[in-house]
């Protein structure tokens, strides 16, 4: 089963489950509820670049992380997991989730620091709520920008073309 975020990232082809951590983790939880038979999730979206990546370039990957930006100051704990892994037999990039969309540099180098390489709203509860149902995951994103003060100038002008790309790819991939 093909499925996507929503609102402006919708495809003909994917159910569309809802923008962010919680939205997408209860529609995702629901639809899965109702189609027993799934055998496989896949998530297509765009994500933005911490430090090292192309724009318009499609990055797959099973393993997402949870870090908020108040992880970086270190004046904040969670005992929540924030790592899900569901691909632990092939190096992964790691994407970070968050209900916010980096655009400060320097924290952006801090995400990368820590080992993140890419950024999208949704990857976290998608593999979560997949490992939940024991269900197999992965994530197919293109890069729209780079997490910085024109994030979302960049974002805006690439994502046409990333979604065009993304397509391209599922249908070389014959997965439409």
């Amino acid at each position: 089963m093909i499925v996507c975020a929503g609102g402006n990232e919708n495809f003909k082809f994917a159910k569309s489950i809802g923008i962010g951590l919680v939205e997408s983790s209860i529609n995702l939880s629901i639809l899965i509820s109702k189609n027993v038979n799934i055998k496989e999730i896949i998530f297509i979206g765009t994500c933005g670049i911490y430090k090292n990546g192309n724009i318009l370039d499609i990055y797959e990957s099973s393993h997402a992380f949870n870090l908020e930006y108040a992880h970086l100051s270190n004046d904040f704990y969670t005992p929540a997991n924030y790592e899900i892994n569901l691909n632990v037999s092939q190096e992964t990039f790691k994407i970070n989730s968050s209900n916010y969309i980096c655009n400060d540099e320097k924290a952006s180098l801090k995400f990368a620091d820590f080992g993140l390489d890419f950024e999208n709203m949704e990857a976290f509860s998608i593999l979560s709520v997949a490992k939940k149902f024991n269900i197999k995951a992965k994530l197919i994103l293109c890069a729209t920008n780079f997490c910085n003060k024109f994030a979302h100038e960049e974002f805006l002008s690439n994502h046409k073309f990333a979604k065009e790309k993304l397509c391209d790819f599922l249908s070389m991939k014959n997965l439409i």
